[in-house]
Formats: C-alpha cells, sequence, structure tokens
C-alpha cells in the first residue's frame, strides 16, 4: 500500500531553511498536491519522498516502513519530471521496457506488460516511434507508462504538464486523473498552477516558506481559507480587514472602512468559526459571489450593500471582470456572460454602481496579517 507519512520534516541547505518541520499523512490512493508559489518548498518535499534529498531532521514513512535513508532505487517510488526524461535514442516500446530490463525479466513478460501498459495509456500504435516523432503529451503519457510498469506504490509528478499548452494542459489532467483511477496507486503532484492543483486533487496542501498553511479538500480550502495567504493564493478574492463589533445567534456583525450611510456588514454566523467580539479579522470575499448593477437591490436584511464606481472592465470570455473602486479600495467583481439582453445597457467606465452579496458569502479570516497579501485591495 501506499500511505505517506511526514515526521517533522525539516530540510537546510546551508543557512537557507527549504522546508520547516513539515508533518503530514497522505493516504493510499489518494492524489494529493502540494501547491504553492515557486521555492516555498514543495519540490524539496517531493524529492525527499523520492530518495534524491536526505531530510536534515525529521522521518520519511511509507505505510510502516522507515524510508528515509533507504536510497532512492530501493523505495517502490517512481518520479515524473517536467522534461519526462526519455531516452532519445530508444523506441516508445525500448523506452518503456528499459525498468523491466533492468530487473532481468524475460523478454516474452517484457513484451506482454509493455504492450498492456501503452494500451492503458493509448500509445500502443506508437510503440515503435522514438520520443522526437511524438507530442509533447504523447511523451507525458510515455513517462507514465514507463513509471507505472515498475508497479510502484507511490507515483510522484513534478510540474508534469507545466511545459505543454493550455488546452493540451487541460486534456492531459483530465488523462491524469483517469489512469489515477485505474491504476489506483497514491498519486503525489506538484504544481504552482492552482488551477491544476483545484481540479486534480482529493486533497491538496498549500506550502508557503517551507511550511504547510493549509491542508483539506480543494473546495474547502477555496470556501473556507484558514488564513490570509490562503485566500489570497487560491483564485482571486477581496480582503477586507475590520472589527467584530456584535455577536448574535445568527449572524456577526462587522465594523470595516467601507461603511456607508451607517451600515455595518453582517455575516450567517453559521458559516464560520468561533470570534468573539473586539476581534481583529479579515473578510475573504470572492469575486463571483459579489453582484452588480446600477441600480440599488431591495434593501434585505441578509444582504450587505456598497456603493462605488467602476474603474476598470475587462472581458475574459466567460465572464468580464469589474474593478470598482469603494473609498480606498478596490474590489474585482466577476459578471458571468449567462444570456445577453438586448435591451439592457453594458456597465461602463465611471459609471456609479451597487455591489452586493448573501452574508453567507464572505468568510472570515482570524488575521490582519497585511504582508502576505501584496495589495489589498488598497490603492497602490
Amino acid at each position: 500500500m501506499g500511505e505517506i507519512r511526514l515526521e517533522n520534516v525539516s530540510k537546510s541547505f546551508g543557512d537557507f531553511q527549504a522546508v520547516n518541520n513539515v508533518s503530514l499523512t497522505i493516504k493510499d490512493g489518494e492524489l494529493f498536491s502540494f501547491l504553492g508559489p515557486s521555492g516555498c518548498g514543495k519540490t524539496t518535499i517531493l524529492r525527499m519522498i523520492a530518495g534524491f534529498e536526505v531530510p536534515s531532521s525529521g522521518r520519511i514513512f511509507i505505510e510502516n516502513q522507515d524510508i528515509t535513508d533507504i536510497p532512492p532505487y530501493k523505495r517502490q517510488v517512481n518520479t515524473i519530471f517536467q522534461n519526462y526524461s526519455l531516452f532519445p535514442h530508444m523506441t516508445i516500446f525500448e523506452n518503456v521496457a528499459f525498468g523491466l530490463r533492468i530487473k532481468k525479466i524475460a523478454e516474452k513478460e517484457i513484451q506482454n506488460q509493455v504492450f498492456e501498459m501503452l494500451r492503458l495509456v493509448q500509445m500502443f500504435d506508437h510503440k515503435d516511434k522514438y520520443p522526437n516523432q511524438i507530442s509533447g503529451g504523447q511523451k507525458q503519457r510515455i513517462a507514465i507508462a514507463r513509471a507505472l510498469i515498475n508497479k510502484p506504490k507511490v507515483l510522484l509528478l513534478d510540474e508534469p504538464v507545466a511545459a505543454l499548452d493550455l488546452k493540451l494542459r487541460q486534456r492531459m489532467i483530465i488523462e491524469l486523473m483517469n489512469i489515477h483511477d485505474l491504476v489506483g496507486i497514491t498519486f503525489i503532484y506538484v504544481t504552482h498552477d492552482q488551477g491544476e492543483a483545484m481540479s486534480v486533487s482529493d486533497r491538496m496542501a498549500i506550502i508557503n516558506k517551507g511550511q504547510i498553511v493549509q491542508t483539506g479538500l480543494p473546495d474547502d480550502i477555496y470556501e473556507r481559507p484558514n488564513s490570509i495567504f490562503s485566500a489570497y493564493f487560491i483564485g482571486d478574492t477581496n480582503l477586507i480587514p475590520g472589527e467584530v463589533i456584535g455577536i448574535e445567534d445568527d449572524f456577526i456583525e462587522v465594523q470595516t472602512e467601507l461603511e456607508q450611510d451607517g451600515e455595518r456588514l453582517v455575516l450567517d454566523s453559521s458559516c464560520h468559526a468561533k470570534v468573539d467580539k473586539g476581534a481583529k479579522i479579515t473578510l475573504s470575499l470572492r469575486p463571483e459571489k459579489i453582484a452588480i448593477s446600477r441600480q440599488k437591490p431591495d434593501v434585505k436584511s441578509d444582504f450587505n450593500i456598497i456603493k462605488g464606481k467602476i474603474e476598470d472592465i475587462l472581458y475574459l470570455g466567460t465572464h468580464t471582470q469589474y474593478i470598482v473602486r469603494v473609498g480606498e479600495y478596490r474590489f474585482r467583481v466577476f459578471n458571468q456572460h449567462k444570456r445577453v439582453y438586448f435591451d439592457d445597457m453594458a456597465l461602463d467606465w465611471e459609471e456609479s454602481v451597487y455591489l452586493f452579496w448573501h452574508d453567507i458569502d464572505s468568510y472570515v479570516i482570524q488575521e490582519q496579517d497585511m504582508s502576505l497579501n501584496g495589495g489589498l485591495n488598497n490603492s497602490e
């Protein structure tokens, strides 16, 4: 089985702390992603699991076997790198068969296993070609086949689709998920691309400065970030600092610098962790949760309504992004293109508009460390 357990793992390169006291369990059969910015330590964690780097401290286990000091070739772990590392002088068949030949398996058995694996990745018809005769997406399939044929307990994927164009990247992510479902082993996926991690993962870990910031299901991290870094790094969000000034059975009242006409922002208390009156917090409000209109909506107790002016408009195909200034803050608002109303005038630059959202659509983060958020909705 392929459960991976990291216990207080750290890695230093001279004075640089690449990974700092990471403890984590990755379940057998999961497709688990490490997501973070460049230089955050995610690839170093992958390399320590593979055996290419040795932890400065801490232990790594597959199931209950301590593999910390076991060399890479003795671990039941295979790695797929960004450049695929195929042998250019070997055919596709020979590339996939390479690991089995090292093990001195009988030639007939090698042929049977290679053919089976090539059919799995839909590359059987290309078995006699060389790597320079196939596309980037096909090379990735061959790299996967070559890794899987050795029957590893864990497959490590280091930015596996980064070199592909957008359309092919999206298609290969789906194929990776399908292959994972077919073979059923543990996949560990490293990427800096939030969209990839969100779409491919059973669970994921957000890494920053060598530490795990948050671990969980992709939708849980997106909807309920536990820190400003998580909220800002996963998708787009509007971050609003404030102070809790009232707590009732059904709602939390928050004072911010956005109040207009004495209004306060109201949150549904059932959607948030417990907060105390007087707490300094930050609200995370996703751009797609906000409605925008030149007409003020009917006042409802469970709506938050603020007024601003459109500062910029970006047409993005599936939706339009509006940049709306409210006082010193700039809000990002996504307006989905669902239907065209020919009798409705499109919103324009410098137009006054109302932004409104339901009280369940913003989320409380119990910190106000603005240093993690390069711009925080301000006028910069």
